[in-house]
């Protein structure tokens, strides 16, 4: 049990970003029904190491889910869905921007009408507008472009990613976020809302005081190794 109980959530997410939100909504009591497709996540195959058949990725972003396999691309499976749909509080996906609308899954065209209290989480790599809305975009990437690796390193070495995926993982803690206020605000509208979250978004807001330095001194900002650049 938990603040969540009684909230049904569908992920239709796959590797890290979402199903690390839905894991989190899953840890305070939702339940959370995890819509793979015939193939599984792309993440059960991750690996070395596996534990009973499953990689250990995909065991650290799954815990607290029920499965079932759906093609949702087919006429059939989105039957499925739609029924599902109908008695969910919350959908989570992070296909690539267009891919719902295509399959006739759009929360403006259909879902919301199938379910007005609906609260629909889209993750993408760059968002729905501007000049790379529908760009496939990963982790890596945005820690390249959102600025992390030009800060991580050694003085003298190279730009360096951080060890974990660690812009998908906030990106997911940043949903889980949202999706509970978007909750809250229902219960005071009856209606649900449309919430949308992007790697490249998550990772610049994430920069925090090396940001807000940067927009006070125009000074670009620098490796510093395990130093501090402040105190």
């Amino acid at each position: 049990t938990g603040p969540l109980e009684g909230i049904r959530v569908l992920d239709l997410s796959r590797v890290l970003a979402g199903p690390y939100c839905t894991m989190l909504l899953g840890d305070a009591g939702a339940d959370v029904i995890k819509v793979e497709p015939p193939a599984g996540d792309d993440t059960r195959r991750w690996g070395p190491p596996y534990v009973g058949g499953e990689s250990a990725y995909y065991l650290s972003c799954n815990r607290n889910k029920r499965s079932i396999a759906l093609d949702i691309s087919r006429p059939e499976g989105r039957a499925v869905l739609l029924r599902l749909v109908r008695g969910a509080d919350v959908v989570v996906e992070n296909f690539k921007l267009g891919t719902m609308e295509r399959w006739g899954l759009g929360y403006e065209e259909v879902l919301q009408k199938v379910n007005p209290r609906l609260v629909y989480c889209g993750i993408s790599g760059f968002g729905r507008t501007g000049p790379y809305a529908g760009v496939p975009g990963y982790d890596f990437v945005a820690q390249a472009m959102g600025g992390i690796m030009s800060i991580t390193g050694e003085p003298r070495g190279d730009p360096m990613k951080v060890g974990v995926a660690v812009t998908d993982l906030t990106t997911g803690m940043m949903a889980a976020f949202a999706i509970c206020a978007a909750l809250i605000a229902r219960q005071a509208t009856g209606r649900g809302q449309r919430v949308d979250l992007s790697l490249l978004e998550t990772q610049v807001a994430w920069l925090a005081n090396v940001g807000q330095s940067y927009l006070v001194s125009g000074q670009p900002p620098r490796r510093w190794g395990n130093a501090h650049a402040s105190i």
